[in-house]
C-alpha cells in the first residue's frame, strides 16, 4: 500500500503535465468540477445551480452540466440527449443532510458524490479520493477508440482534487 502511494506521488506531476496542452476553464463561484478527455480539448462543466444569493442549490436542478467547446471559440452548449442520459449527465437525489444531495455521473454510477455547501458557503462536490473525502476539481478521461458503436473504450480515468482539511491536492487515477 504505501509503495502504491509512494508512486502516486512521484507520478502526479507527470500525470498532470500529460494534459497542459489542454485549456483550464476559467473560475466561478458555481464551479464545482470539469471533465477533460481526450481526443480533443472541449470540456464538460459541472456547476452549482444555486438560489437565495448562493445559499441553497435550487431544489428542481441543483447541478447544471454544460460543454465549454474550445474547439469553437470557447462557446458553450447544451449536452446531447445521449450524452446527458448515457454518458456526463447527473442523477440526483436529496441526501440526509438538509440542503444536501447525493449524485453520480450517469455513466459511472459506482462513484458517489456529494452536493454541500463548505464552511465558507462555497458549493463543493464531494467523493473519496484515493480512500479519503475530497474535494473533486476535474477529471481527465482516456479514451482509445471504440469498444461496439458509438461506446467509448476508456482506459483510465484520473481525478484531481482538494484534501478539505488540509488543502493538498489529492490524485488516483483508475480503469473503469
Amino acid at each position: 500500500m504505501k509503495k502504491n502511494a509512494l508512486a502516486v506521488c512521484w507520478l502526479l506531476p507527470a500525470f498532470a503535465f500529460a494534459q497542459s496542452s489542454f485549456p483550464t476553464p476559467p473560475s466561478a463561484p458555481e464551479r464545482l468540477f470539469f471533465v477533460q478527455r481526450n481526443p480533443n480539448t472541449n470540456t464538460i462543466v459541472y456547476d452549482a445551480n444555486t438560489i437565495e444569493n448562493g445559499s441553497k442549490f435550487n431544489p428542481k436542478q441543483p447541478i447544471r452540466v454544460y460543454w465549454l467547446r474550445y474547439d469553437e471559440q470557447r462557446q458553450t452548449g447544451p449536452l446531447s440527449y445521449l450524452q446527458r442520459t448515457m454518458a456526463y449527465g447527473v442523477e440526483v437525489r436529496a441526501a440526509d443532510r438538509a440542503g444536501e444531495f447525493e449524485f453520480n455521473v450517469v455513466s459511472y454510477p459506482k462513484r458517489k458524490l456529494r452536493l454541500l455547501l463548505d464552511a465558507r458557503k462555497q458549493p463543493r462536490a464531494q467523493l473519496q479520493i484515493n480512500g479519503k473525502d475530497a474535494w473533486l476539481n476535474r477529471v481527465f478521461v482516456r479514451i482509445e477508440g471504440k469498444k461496439v458503436g458509438i461506446i467509448p473504450d476508456v482506459k483510465y480515468v484520473e481525478l484531481f482534487g482538494t484534501d478539505p482539511a488540509t488543502g493538498k491536492a489529492v490524485y488516483e487515477k483508475f480503469i473503469p
